[in-house]
């Protein structure tokens, strides 16, 4: 499937054109990410196309960037990102990763869970800390076949993603694999991942909608399709009432990372506190209107169900991300 996602061009739209790519902004992926979600789309597009893509782009050293974009552009490499931690997931506070300077390398230990795709990606770019302070933050490139890089398939909720544990045991990188921006790299690429997996959820919100609505009209009950039934048409209606006014949040969260960086990163934690948790009630209800068969594997609901479960908790809560929108706007 990726191999045809390269051939389509697809891996190279977030790639800039002076490195091989279409130069696509993130309100131009965003539609991308939605037709993904509506279609439950498996394999690494979204965390090595979209976000270890656009990490590299932009704050990449011109080295990085000559080695790492022309291959990610055709589908020849994929990075994946490294942020979740078993303590306090992506908050800043709960990292424990470290990276110091020795012998004119960079020496990163720890562990890293939820991974997506670490035992076939290329490179991750590892959010590690410098020192003690809550903002002593640094992105590290680290290719998968460095010395003292183990990864480990995770089982988890999702059928259509792979998740990897990464034990990063005293390895031994350039001095160059540092990304610039320190925080403010690892700041842009939560914001990033946060607006991307919100368009996701609104593609598949929208798909676990269309699914009930389609199956209400064929189903009979009583002779009559169970559409036809207040109780339905309640549930269908308060889908309908909440994801229509997301799509609002996730075009303007989109819009903000391009183009309004003082309000992106509320913007993207207003999108994805709303979308992910919508996604999540919109899938128990598309189960409910399906009856039985909605709960069994021979109904291909219980995807979008597990798929919704994933995107809420993975880049932040919707509780994580409503207490920044909060902290964000000085409250």
């Amino acid at each position: 499937l990726y191999k045809e996602i390269a051939k389509l061009g697809w891996t190279g739209l977030a790639v800039p054109e002076s490195h091989g790519g279409a130069g696509l902004s993130m309100l131009d992926m965003a539609v991308l990410l939605e037709e993904q979600g509506y279609a439950a789309m498996p394999g690494p597009f979204l965390f090595s196309s979209v976000l270890a893509t656009m990490a590299l782009s932009e704050f990449g050293s011109e080295e990085m960037k000559q080695r790492w974009l022309p291959a990610l552009a055709e589908g020849k490499a994929t990075g994946t990102i490294a942020i979740v931690e078993e303590e306090k997931g992506i908050e800043p506070t709960g990292i424990r990763t470290s990276v110091r300077e020795s012998g004119g390398e960079l020496v990163i230990s720890g562990r890293k869970m939820l991974v997506p795709y670490a035992h076939v990606a290329d490179f991750v770019i590892v959010a590690a800390r410098t020192g003690p302070g809550p903002r002593d933050l640094a992105l590290v490139l680290v290719e998968r076949n460095s010395r003292g890089v183990e990864t480990r398939l995770m089982k988890h909720i999702d059928l259509t993603r792979r998740v990897c544990a990464l034990e990063l045991a005293e390895v031994r990188v350039s001095a160059q694999a540092r990304l610039e921006g320190a925080a403010n790299a690892f700041d842009r690429m939560l914001d990033a991942g946060a607006v991307a997996v919100a368009a996701d959820s609104l593609g598949g919100s929208q798909r676990s909608l269309d699914m009930a609505v389609e199956y209400s009209k064929v189903r009979e009950q009583f002779g009559k399709p169970i559409g036809s039934f207040q109780a339905l048409k309640h549930l269908a209606a308060e889908m309908v009432s909440e994801i229509e006014p997301a799509r609002s949040l996730l075009w303007y969260a989109a819009y903000a990372h391009d183009a309004l960086r003082e309000q992106a990163p509320r913007a993207a934690a207003m999108a994805k506190a709303r979308l992910s948790e919508i996604y999540s009630r919109t899938a128990d209800r598309a189960v409910l209107m399906h009856g039985g068969i909605g709960f069994t594997w021979e109904h291909d609901m219980h995807l979008w169900f597990k798929r919704s479960r994933f995107n809420e908790s993975y880049f932040g809560s919707p509780a994580y991300h409503r207490e920044r929108v909060a902290v964000l706007g000085g409250y």
